[in-house]
């Protein structure tokens, strides 16, 4: 049975990950691909497999969803955003089915959590599961706005829920280069968020881990030693050592992330010295 459901991808090269996003959604009667771009086959993928096609240059994750919320035909009022290198399975479908059953008229969206995927393992524990993003949501009760390198929700008219049942994200699926390169690029958007966001202690301490997460960003990120610290919170306190060599390479990775984000924090703020009078 088809699930009243619009979905909405945001795409921009990604000719290796569509089809297998595409082909896990086969649920879904109204798939529509927002494209940024693509000089590859993307395009051609999505018209194929019966995806509405658009193009919208890129300028920021928060501002691509919001275009996409008041541009694409969508038939359906509840809409699921994913990435191409995500996959819906078929307990996510069934979550899905279960949430929009009989959804409360209050609920405006729903947080959605993937699982990490790397060589084939789920970095449960690496990648501290359970991340949340806003993913599922009721058209016209949500907008996005940017924060860091992605987006988080904005304006809300209602309740957001939890879907606690998660999908695939094979975030490495392009090679460690790809990652890298683009983590490169993210971190200074990320650097650039955290320098100009205040530390909110009552948000710090709320038991909403994604509230809290993203409170404590700005918080961390000067904390001398921080990104050596966050490589031990992932790899021993979280056990990603549990998790062989995917946990260690992971965790590895997410320190040096973290280290990038901390340099380029101090080279802003340095450069803004050197501009004082």
């Amino acid at each position: 049975m088809r699930l009243p459901v619009s979905v909405i991808v945001l795409t921009k090269n990604e000719q290796k990950d569509l089809p297998t996003c595409l082909a896990s959604i086969g649920w879904c009667d109204d798939v529509h691909v927002l494209d940024s771009g693509s000089t590859d086959h993307t395009v051609a993928i999505a018209e194929a497999a019966g995806a509405f096609c658009y193009y919208h240059p890129f300028t920021s994750f928060g501002a691509q969803r919001n275009w996409a919320l008041d541009h694409c035909l969508l038939k359906h009022d509840w809409i699921l955003f994913l990435d191409a290198d995500e996959q819906a399975t078929p307990a996510f479908e069934q979550a899905l089915r279960q949430a929009l059953s009989d959804p409360d008229p209050q609920t405006a969206g729903y947080y959605c959590c993937w699982k990490m995927m790397l060589d084939g393992r789920w970095l449960k524990r690496a990648d501290s599961f359970p991340k949340w993003q806003l993913r599922l949501l009721l058209q016209g009760r949500v907008r996005f706005v940017d924060f860091g390198h992605g987006q988080k929700e904005g304006e809300v008219h209602g309740r957001i829920e939890y879907l606690k049942e998660p999908y695939l994200h094979h975030a490495f699926s392009k090679g460690w280069t790809h990652w890298l390169n683009r983590h490169n690029r993210y971190s200074s958007e990320e650097a650039t968020e955290r320098l100009k966001s205040h530390v909110r202690w009552q948000t710090v301490f709320s038991t909403a881990s994604s509230k809290r997460n993203k409170a404590l960003k700005p918080l961390v990120s000067r904390l001398p030693g921080w990104p050596l610290a966050y490589f031990l919170f992932l790899y021993v306190l979280k056990l990603g050592l549990l998790e062989g060599r995917p946990g260690l390479v992971y965790c590895i990775n997410m320190a040096y992330y973290e280290f990038l984000i901390q340099i380029k924090m101090y080279e802003i703020e340095q450069l803004k010295i050197g501009d004082r009078p």
